[in-house]
């Protein structure tokens, strides 16, 4: 099935050139010709094939033939054959479908793939590869196992032991082996070379002019002939044991078990935690110097050698092992020229009891310490919102003056922003959750808003509804930390834009925020023992953060304090001390004005969001620092685009919660040493009223804003209240 080019008659003339410049070439052909590489263009190619010339290769070619895959390889084995190819198998890759051939000293690989989206055609790819170390292949043989990088040869001569003999001491010598005797030998062994084989012959060989590239020193090699009972003669040539290691040395470990080397391949199963592992290699050594490796390494790693154990098939020698946790069984035998190895071994029943319940008390100490750290926190927590509710005023509050806004504001009111267009208010205040909403009852009420009914109506939050001429707002006044953080939304507050030339600033920025700004007198200072970056000059600072339990890793850890300082220093001093840090700026997203700033930041632990907004001549600072890899090791990492909320009981009796059109059962105890992991949810962003009922008391209604990217915990206390912390 070859393909052949057929010519056309030239003029005489014309064809005395072509030779010409054909002797030309040839001759710079030949000067720079490789007789190792084979010229893989020069190869036969089947009958309609169709040569990709796409990507000019010397020493590869692809052409793809009108047969399917399996008919393609052996037209492909039987037409190289004819061209005096002989073909042949790696060592312990007899499965592989890529072809292996050799013609004297040169190789080549083939191997077929389907063509795309024709299973009636295949494609073809010609490789041409190098052998280092040539031995020759008697003709006719067959079962042919052939590795031309140490040299190794395996397979059966069609003659007998003595023509086979007599074709390997001519055939050695023609290219290059000579054969050794004791004084070529003295540098490799000092023990005779004659050796007696039963019913064969044994000779060994060196190389002295190195690998067929002169690369590197070629090692002896040993010959065996031995005679078959059907007349034909056994083939191996393999490097000599004298030339390989008697010591072999430990490479990487695989699956936490001990590995020699050299080794032509190896795998393993497990690790050196893992109940059960495996590990199997060929190594290029002789057994016994294989077994005295193990008898070493495994001794050094506590093991003991507990006998031998009935051989397998393929075994030449199976001994148990055992240390205090483990039993094992270590198997060598030999193929080819390798020593393979299996080495497995297993957890005593004993050791795994042990270490269930080692691992049973390491979880029990770890959730005794979460329940602890929790109630910790539950109770530091009511203890500082208590200290911060008392230092709220009760007084009644008057309507600031030269408000721009649709409803009043109180006279406390700071870090106003207002946003007309979508009808959002907000700002933070001194006064208490109980005078905000009754400022807004009263004022809105004369205004002519009718408010609705309302359920959440407590001294830390009340959600208060008004409705006037087919508009509503909607008001949040929640108490957050030392102040009351009050947000409104709805249609009475959309405003039309601001007039050309006019600042939103000045439309929403109430009269106070017009005084005189309190300066440093020096420049802000960092303060060395601060967690967190803030200057020495400030009127109040604090840090929370939320840990995983026995851990000194935070998930979540906020500084705010307030600084006698204008908002461009604060700014610069942050931009500065942050950037020490390694932290970075992330310019997307960034706000600056005169009385607001808002910058996102890369630091070293994650994300970071620092705010800076003015309250009583004061810049205030917020500076939240995330650290996704705590809390995704707390598994409370919430998904992309949401938000997590983990629900814990520390009562006795079991709650539930409906949110989002979802009850929840919370067991007693949930997120303690009885059930280790409390309920966990996932929700779009946004506010969410839930609604809390446990036996025997009325039921509790709170709000819960949420923000992509943010972990809350909801953590219902013994006498019913819902603390709401975020985590995250």
């Amino acid at each position: 099935m070859s393909r052949m080019t057929r010519g056309t008659a030239v003029p005489a003339h014309w064809r005395l050139l072509a030779c010409g410049l054909f002797l030309m070439a040839s001759c710079g052909v030949a000067a720079a010709a490789d007789p190792g590489i084979v010229d893989a263009h020069a190869l036969p190619q089947l009958e309609g094939a169709v040569e990709d010339t796409s990507r000019p290769d010397p020493n590869r070619v692809e052409y793809r033939v009108p047969t399917p895959q399996a008919v393609t390889s052996q037209a492909v084995r039987k037409l190289l054959n004819t061209e005096g190819w002989v073909s042949y198998v790696l060592p312990l890759e007899e499965k592989s479908t890529t072809l292996k051939f050799k013609k004297g000293r040169q190789g080549l690989s083939v191997h077929f793939t389907q063509a795309l989206g024709r299973p009636d055609q295949s494609v073809v790819y010609y490789t041409t590869d190098r052998i280092y170390s040539n031995v020759p292949f008697p003709d006719g043989a067959s079962d042919l196992v052939f590795d031309g990088t140490r040299p190794y040869l395996g397979c059966i001569a069609p003659g007998a032991l003595d023509a086979t003999s007599a074709f390997y001491t001519s055939q050695m010598e023609a290219i290059g082996w000579r054969k050794l005797t004791a004084e070529t030998a003295a540098r490799w062994t000092t023990t005779g070379l004659d050796e007696t084989i039963p019913n064969g012959v044994r000779a060994f060989y060196d190389h002295p002019e190195g690998d067929t590239t002169q690369f590197y020193k070629q090692k002896p090699v040993m010959l065996t002939l031995t005679r078959r009972d059907d007349g034909r003669t056994n083939v191996e040539i393999r490097t000599a044991p004298f030339a390989l290691p008697a010591n072999l040395n430990a490479d990487s470990d695989v699956a936490g078990l001990p590995r020699p080397t050299p080794t032509k391949s190896s795998r393993g199963l497990g690790s050196a935690s893992s109940n059960k592992r495996e590990m199997s290699a060929a190594a290029i050594a002789e057994l016994p110097a294989v077994l005295a490796f193990y008898h070493r390494e495994l001794a050094a790693r506590g093991w003991q050698d507990d006998g031998s154990t009935p051989l397998a098939p393929g075994d030449d020698v199976a001994i148990k092992i055992s240390n205090v946790e483990e039993t094992g069984v270590l198997r060598l035998g030999r193929k080819y020229d390798f020593t393979m190895v299996s080495l497995t071994t297993q957890v005593k029943e004993s050791a795994l009891a042990a270490r269930a319940k080692a691992k049973k008390e390491a979880d029990e100490r770890f959730l005794g310490d979460a329940l602890g750290a929790a109630k910790q926190l539950i109770a530091a927590d009511e203890a500082r919102r208590k200290v911060q509710a008392a230092a709220l005023s009760d007084a009644p509050l008057n309507t600031l003056a030269d408000s721009k806004t649709p409803m009043p504001l109180p006279e406390t009111a700071e870090s106003v922003k207002f946003e007309g267009g979508d009808g959002h208010l907000e700002f933070s205040s001194t006064s208490s959750v109980k005078a905000l909403t009754a400022f807004y009852r009263a004022s809105l009420k004369s205004a002519g808003w009718k408010e609705q009914p309302s359920v959440i109506n407590q001294p830390n939050m009340a959600m208060m509804e008004f409705a006037k001429g087919g508009k509503s707002i909607s008001m949040t006044v929640m108490q957050m930390g030392p102040k009351v953080n009050v947000r409104a939304d709805g249609s009475g507050l959309v405003m039309a834009a601001a007039k050309p030339g006019e600042s939103k600033s000045a439309q929403t920025r109430p009269a106070d925020t017009k005084a005189v700004q309190a300066t440093s007198a020096e420049p802000l200072k960092p303060d060395p023992d601060a967690a967190l970056p803030v200057p020495t000059q400030r009127s109040s600072s604090g840090v929370s953060s939320t840990k995983f339990p026995g851990s000194n890793q935070s998930f979540r850890t906020e500084l705010e304090a307030s600084i006698p300082a204008e908002i461009s220093d604060v700014l610069a001093f942050y931009r500065a001390e942050l950037t020490k840090r390694g932290w970075q700026e992330k310019t997307e997203g960034a706000t600056v004005t005169a009385e607001w700033a808002e910058l996102a930041f890369t630091s070293p632990d994650g994300p970071a969001i620092l705010k800076l907004g003015r309250a009583r001549n004061e810049t205030t600072v917020s500076l939240v620092q995330r650290n996704p890899q705590a809390a995704a090791k707390a598994d409370i990492m919430p998904k992309a685009g949401q938000a997590r909320v983990v629900l814990g009981n520390m009562g006795a009796k079991e709650a539930s919660l409906t949110i989002n059109k979802q009850t929840v059962k919370i067991a007693a105890g949930a997120g303690g040493p009885q059930s280790p992991k409390g309920p966990m949810l996932d929700l779009p962003p946004g506010k969410y009223p839930y609604a809390l009922r446990m036996p025997g008391q009325p039921t509790r209604t709170e709000t819960l804003t949420v923000a992509a990217g943010d972990a809350w915990g909801l953590l219902v206390g013994p006498s019913g209240d819902v603390l709401p912390l975020q985590m995250y």
